[in-house]
């Protein structure tokens, strides 16, 4: 994940349309093996890959960041460690779902974050002129590289064959820690920019819109047809993801996918999170598409209470997944739910204080009760 130690500090203030449905119907509680991934907080080795794959895991979420792998204007592209990523992925038989996030110095500056002493985002969106250009010639890049006849493949004939399928645009871009001033109708122009790019080298790749933070600290919200002003710039997920559709005539053909991070106290409050969402995307017309859940989780640090609503201890924090994948693999068809990704595989060390226990495994791979219950719905081995 992207440095997301700062977002504890706002987590912390709480036609075939009918068939699908028939399909959906049909398939009630059952879901794939695929359903349930996770996400790290750092660069696994293989060791670690092995240890998920025994667990059942098939999915990963991992971030992309741009301004690390390209630092210098014109200079190349450093692919180096997230090679190593997609070759302990395939090895494992793990599908790797990538986040595309951030931007190059050269391409957008960071700015500091609204309300935020000693944080940095980019100023913007890289969509308008030379950084628009510059940002659509790295997903080819990418995608050219990773995806379905991607040019690793060819390199690594040793490494079994398991293209990125699915591309994930941006990371809570409704969230000021990822954007300085989170803007709506520009993040719709950044989707249509990376359809393009991504299409245009693998017609096949899925485009799934950028996870969206529920309920930022602060954020604006329609209440009624009342815009509720913010104290901050972030916005609600639902009235970010309205604005998108009503600015951007036409965005509904370049994704597959909306993507929802509906971090909750408890896990019974992750149902009216969901259906908001999905009410947004039934009034804009696109009730038919999928829902990826791609953040979703709790720390094993002891309760803090109002402090810190997610810190719910080990026992708390395997008691809080097994509800919520309960819940969510239950009312998976009602949901048009694809994935859910858990979050995170591993503790980070001095990051935020979510961040540092919601891990399924805690300092030196050391399986936690969570882990366990995660190996259940998987059918994995903890």
């Amino acid at each position: 994940m992207l440095k997301a130690s700062r977002k504890a500090r706002a987590l912390t203030a709480v036609s075939a349309v009918v068939l699908a449905l028939g399909v959906f119907a049909a398939s009630a509680g059952a879901v794939t093996a695929k359903f349930f991934g996770v996400v790290p907080q750092s660069n696994l080795s293989q060791e670690q890959f092995t240890t998920l794959k025994q667990g059942g895991v098939k999915e990963m979420r991992v971030a992309m960041i741009w301004g690390g792998m390209q630092p210098t204007r014109g200079g190349a592209i450093n692919w180096g460690e997230f090679d190593g990523q997609v070759e302990r992925a395939a090895k494992s038989g793990i599908e790797l779902l990538p986040f595309i996030v951030g931007t190059p110095a050269w391409v957008v500056p960071s700015v500091n974050v609204p309300g935020a002493p000693g944080a940095k985002a980019p100023a913007r969106l890289p969509v308008a002129g030379s950084a628009g250009t510059a940002w659509s010639a790295f997903l080819k890049a990418a995608v050219g590289r990773y995806g379905t006849n991607g040019t690793f493949w060819a390199e690594h004939p040793t490494v079994p064959v398991k293209p990125i399928k699915a591309w994930q645009i941006w990371n809570e871009p409704n969230f000021k820690y990822f954007v300085a001033k989170p803007n709506p109708a520009e993040y719709g122009k950044l989707v249509k920019l990376s359809s393009s790019a991504i299409k245009s080298t693998d017609p096949t790749a899925k485009v799934v819109l950028a996870g969206l933070f529920a309920k930022p600290a602060g954020a604006r919200y329609l209440n009624g047809k009342k815009v509720m002003h913010a104290t901050s710039p972030n916005y609600f997920a639902s009235y970010f993801l309205e604005q998108m559709y009503k600015t951007n005539p036409g965005i509904k053909s370049s994704f597959q996918g909306v993507a929802l991070h509906p971090y909750v106290a408890r896990y019974r409050q992750l149902t009216p999170e969901i259906e908001e969402l999905r009410g947004v995307m039934t009034r804009s017309g696109d009730a038919a598409k999928g829902l990826w859940i791609t953040e979703l989780g709790w720390s094993s640090e002891p309760p803090q209470g109002p402090s810190n609503v997610f810190a719910v201890g080990t026992s708390g924090q395997a008691r809080e997944l097994k509800g919520a994948f309960t819940l969510l693999k239950a009312d998976a068809a009602k949901f048009r739910l694809q994935h859910v990704y858990w979050f995170s595989v591993d503790d980070a060390a001095e990051t935020c204080n979510f961040c540092n226990g919601s891990g399924l495994f805690k300092k030196g791979f050391v399986p936690k009760k969570s882990w366990t219950e995660f190996t259940k719905f998987t059918g994995g081995t903890p």
